[in-house]
C-alpha cells in the first residue's frame, strides 16, 4: 500500500479521508473516544501539510444517527474543524467545499444517509470522488465492508492508507509470525463468523482459550446442560476442535437466574441458569499462561459485559498490562474496558477492529486494503 508519506505535494490538495468515528455514545454523550483519537495523527499530518481535509464517516448502521455529537468531541482536538449538516449533494455543502482553504478540516454527515455507500454504488462513489483530489483510506475497522467510501471511491482518485491504517496492518502481521509461546483467547459471540479464526490458530498457537458466548457452544457440544445461555444454530463443526490438544475452555463459569449468580463448574449449570462469564479459577488459569506467554492476541469479552458481567475481562486485561508479552487486543467491548481502566498505554496494540480485525487474521487482507494495492 502506497501511505501519505509517499504523497509529494500536499498543499491545497482536497483529501476526502475515511475515517471511523462509529463510536457508542449514551444519553447524548460519548462513552468511548478511542476511534476518534486514533484518526488524530493523519488529520493532524495533513492539515500541517496544506491539505484541505474532507473527514468521511458513518454513526450506526442504518443512517438514522447524525456526527454531530461526534463533530463537538472532535472540535476538541481539531480547533477549526467545520461540521457540515446539510446534505452531501446539496448547494450548500458544494458551496462550503468550494470555499475551503489550505489547512481547513471539515466532516460531512453521516455517509450512511446515502443509499449509496453500502451498496457501493459506482455513480455514487463517482460523485463523491468530484469533491477531492485525492483519497486516505484511516477506517481500517471499516475495511472489511465492500462499501463506496471504502472500495468503490478508489477507482476514481489516487488512494493511499493513513496511519492508523498503517499501524493496524502492521501489528497485526506479527500474528502471522509470532514469538513462542503463543496464546489467543478468542470470546464475544457469532461463533459462525469465528470458525475460520479458531481454525487457523489452533494450528498456529500454542494455547487457544474460547471464552464468551463461544464457549457455550462448546460446552453444549461437549453434551452439558447451558440452560437459558446464548448458543449458536449449528454447533456441528465444533466437534473436531476438541479434539486439539491445545483446546482451552473455562474450568468454571458464572451462572445466572434471576437476580441471583453463582460459580460453579460448566458441567453443573442448571437448565434454568445463564452462563454470563467465565470463573475466578478460570481467571487464575489464564493467568498463568499470561505469565508464560511470549505474545497474545486476544479478541472480543471473556462474558456479557454489557449486562454487567465484565468482572472476568477487566481481571484478565490487568493481567495482560503486567506480563512482558508482546500483546495485541480488539474488539469493541474489550476496546471500551481497557479506555475504562485506562490500560492502553500498559498493552502492546490495540485495535479499533472488531469484525475488520477477525477478517484480516483470518485472511491476511481486507477489501479496503485490497483497494489501496
Amino acid at each position: 500500500m502506497k501511505t501519505i508519506k509517499d504523497i509529494e505535494n500536499l498543499k491545497g490538495k482536497r483529501v476526502m479521508v475515511r475515517v471511523d468515528f462509529n463510536v457508542p455514545i449514551v444519553d447524548g454523550k460519548i462513552v468511548d473516544d478511542f476511534r476518534i483519537k486514533a484518526a488524530l495523527p493523519t488529520i493532524e499530518y495533513l492539515k500541517k501539510k496544506g491539505a484541505i481535509v474532507i473527514l468521511i464517516a458513518h454513526i450506526g448502521d442504518d443512517g438514522v444517527k447524525s456526527l454531530k455529537t461526534v463533530s463537538v468531541r472532535l472540535k476538541k482536538f481539531v480547533p477549526n474543524l467545520n461540521f457540515i449538516e446539510s446534505a452531501l449533494f446539496s448547494d450548500e455543502t458544494k458551496k462550503i467545499l468550494n470555499n475551503l482553504k489550505s489547512g481547513d478540516v471539515v466532516l460531512l454527515e453521516n455517509i450512511r444517509r446515502e443509499p449509496g455507500e453500502k451498496t457501493n454504488s459506482p455513480s455514487f462513489a463517482r460523485g463523491l470522488s468530484r469533491f477531492g483530489d485525492i483519497y486516505v483510506n484511516d477506517a481500517f475497522s471499516v475495511s472489511h465492508r465492500v462499501h463506496a467510501t471504502i472500495v468503490g471511491i478508489t477507482k476514481h482518485l489516487p488512494s493511499y492508507a493513513g496511519f492508523q491504517m498503517l499501524d493496524e496492518v502492521n501489528h497485526l502481521s506479527k500474528a502471522f509470525e509470532p514469538k513462542h509461546p503463543f496464546l489467543f483467547i478468542l470470546g464475544g459471540a457469532k461463533f459462525d463468523t469465528k470458525i475460520p479464526l479458531v481454525k487457523k490458530f489452533l494450528r498456529d498457537a500454542d494455547h487457544v482459550f474460547i471464552g464468551g458466548a463461544i464457549a457455550n457452544d462448546f460446552f453444549k457440544q461437549k453434551g452439558y446442560e447451558v440452560g437459558t445461555s446464548l448458543v449458536g444454530d449449528n454447533n456441528s463443526q465444533i466437534k473436531p476442535f476438541l479434539k486439539s490438544k491445545n483446546l482451552i475452555l473455562p474450568i468454571d463459569v458464572v451462572a445466572t437466574v434471576g437476580s441471583k449468580n453463582r460459580n460453579t463448574k460448566p458441567n453443573e449449570v442448571l437448565a434454568t441458569e445463564c452462563i454470563v462469564d467465565v470463573g475466578k479459577e478460570t481467571v487464575l488459569m489464564l493467568g498463568g499462561l499470561i505469565e508464560k506467554a511470549a505474545f497474545i492476541l486476544w479478541n472480543g469479552p471473556l462474558g456479557k459485559y454489557e449486562t454487567g458481567f465484565g468482572g472476568s475481562t477487566e481481571s484478565v486485561l490487568k493481567l495482560i498490562a503486567k506480563s512482558k508479552a508482546n500483546s495485541i487486543v480488539g474488539g469493541g467491548d474489550t476496546v471500551a474496558l481497557i479506555t475504562k481502566l485506562k490500560l492502553g498505554d500498559k498493552i502492546g496494540f490495540v485495535s479499533t477492529g472488531g469484525g475488520a480485525t477477525l477478517d484480516f487474521l483470518a485472511k491476511g487482507t481486507l477489501p479496503g486494503i485490497k483497494a489501496l494495492k
